[in-house]
């Protein structure tokens, strides 16, 4: 028989690859000045959370956690980054550079010190948990949290910073699963269906605002007013 000490630790030791690449692609949407990169790292990102997800439900035995990944890859690897590329013009998913405030090296050294202050914020909590695993996506998802709302604030245009708004959402998530695994699926599903609809907004949202003010960013908002 297989020893289960084995297979808890292969299943920790997955799990740590899984944050450790979650929260990589978490700066990788702080670098990537691209839209299309942004979406691909954003479904990445989604993928790794639901990878995640589902590692701890194989160690709980949670029906829950199992539902959880299956929505994540259905709802956010899958129907998001389609939404965004089907609801935003081409012009604006093709465009080359995505305006922003800071350039990309102080906004890495932001989110370096965004994550080492995430640690820092979970270190009572990981401490009073009872599962190791809290210790593991309770501060990397409180670092993606942190860093995509700084993600919003630098960048200027409506879809990277939709982008950063579900990036707050994955990170509240990941560490969700460790903190509350028997999360009831109708809690999930709603979740689900609120990223979906902020996903079509803000992609038709950017669409009329590059047809109307030639640009995406939001401070050409108010010539949407009607005249």
């Amino acid at each position: 028989m297989p020893d289960p000490h084995i297979s808890v630790t292969l299943v920790n030791e997955l799990n740590l690859l899984a944050a450790g690449l979650f929260l990589l692609a978490t700066f990788g949407l702080v670098a990537t000045r691209q839209v299309l990169d942004c979406v691909a790292l954003f479904a990445g990102q989604s993928v790794l959370l639901a990878a995640s997800a589902a590692l701890l439900g194989h160690e709980a035995a949670s029906d829950h956690l199992y539902a959880v990944a299956a929505i994540t890859i259905v709802a956010k690897a899958l129907l998001i980054p389609w939404l965004l590329r089907r609801t935003a013009s081409e012009a604006v998913v093709a465009r080359r550079e995505i305006s922003q405030v800071l350039n990309i090296p102080t906004s890495l050294l932001i989110a370096l010190g965004l994550t080492i202050l995430a640690y820092f914020l979970a270190a009572p909590l990981r401490a009073a948990a009872p599962s190791g695993q809290v210790g593991v996506n309770l501060p990397i998802g409180l670092a993606a949290l942190l860093i995509g709302a700084f993600t919003v604030t630098v960048r200027r245009e409506a879809l990277p910073q939709v982008l950063g708004l579900l990036s707050m959402e994955n990170g509240a998530f990941f560490a969700g699963v460790a903190i509350a695994p028997d999360l009831p699926l109708f809690a999930e599903l709603a979740a689900a269906f609120d990223v979906l609809v902020i996903a079509l907004v803000m992609g038709l949202l950017t669409r009329k605002l590059h047809e109307r003010a030639g640009s995406t960013s939001v401070a050409d908002l108010t010539d949407l007013r009607e005249e």
